[in-house]
């Protein structure tokens, strides 16, 4: 009886073990989990929609989107012009809804977009057809190796294509920006800032740089804590003053706070009362 219970205690045991070192082999064969890729941050890009002023003048409004990471930015750009939300007030989009992008390649500095024929279907008067191909070309010259933009329509230029909207036509391009010493076609914002970014860590010495459409091309530069603590101000001047628009660039030596978020401003005083005036806050980290 006794020799029978150790055999029992034996086959248990003996199975057990079996199920142990089945257990332990699947464990070791299971292959690894597959790594996550990192998530990409989106992709920042310039755009410029269209806005009539109150005596129906059109201009140009600059803003900033952030659109999904894409092997092909210059596409998404002009994309974003025509399904995109403009932020600012009042701006609008000028290219028709439906309209394609079938295509854009550079070629010695100029950017040729091949649209689909929904492009031709804009109806915003002459101001607003001029300002409307200006928005496509300030979109593409915002790449650097874009200096000048050509438009087909469907791989081609025919007449129905060459007279565009009807009021401004493609008989002059490829198209270019304005001459920077004429009043400026961009009027808002007043102020941006292209360096540094939003959110950058910063240390001293501190090179900005950015555009204004200010009096006398005169501007103002104040880095400062989160609490308002100054830790450095300057004084430049744009390239051009207002109705110009020019560049602009200035160099912040500072102490930093060692830590902490901070904001940089950049901002014209008024001729009449020394207010700061059209400021811009850019966050950013220490």
């Amino acid at each position: 009886m006794k020799r029978q219970c150790r055999r029992v205690l034996l086959v248990v045991l003996l199975g057990i073990c079996i199920t142990l070192l089945f257990g332990c082999a699947r464990r070791r064969i299971q292959p690894a989990p597959a790594p996550v890729p990192p998530v990409k941050p989106d992709l920042a890009l310039v755009v410029y929609y269209s806005k009539f002023t109150e005596e129906n003048d059109a201009y140009l409004v600059r803003e900033v989107h952030l659109v999904p990471q894409t092997q092909d930015p210059k596409r998404a750009a002009v994309e974003e012009l025509i399904n995109g939300q403009p932020q600012t007030p009042g701006a609008f989009r000028v290219l028709p809804k439906g309209t394609r992008v079938l295509g854009i390649k550079v070629v010695q500095s100029v950017a040729t977009v091949d649209f689909s024929k929904e492009v031709l279907n804009a109806n915003v008067g002459a101001s607003g057809e001029d300002v409307g191909i200006k928005s496509i070309v300030y979109t593409l010259t915002e790449f650097p190796d874009v200096r000048q933009v050509a438009f087909t329509v469907n791989g081609a230029v025919d007449q129905r294509a060459m007279d565009w909207w009807g009021h401004v036509g493609l008989y002059q391009q490829p198209f270019r920006r304005d001459d920077p010493s004429q009043p400026s076609v961009v009027r808002e914002p007043v102020i941006w800032v292209t360096s540094p970014q939003p959110g950058t860590k910063v240390s001293s010495p501190l090179d900005v740089t950015g555009s204004a459409m200010v009096f006398e091309a005169a501007v103002s530069l104040r880095l400062v804590t989160g609490d308002g603590r100054k830790l450095a101000e300057e004084h430049t001047n744009a390239s051009i003053g207002a109705p110009g628009r020019g560049d602009f660039s200035a160099r912040l030596n500072f102490t930093s706070p060692g830590s902490g978020d901070g904001f940089l401003e950049v901002f014209w005083n008024s001729p009449k009362d020394g207010s700061e005036l059209d400021k811009v806050r850019v966050p950013v980290k220490f």
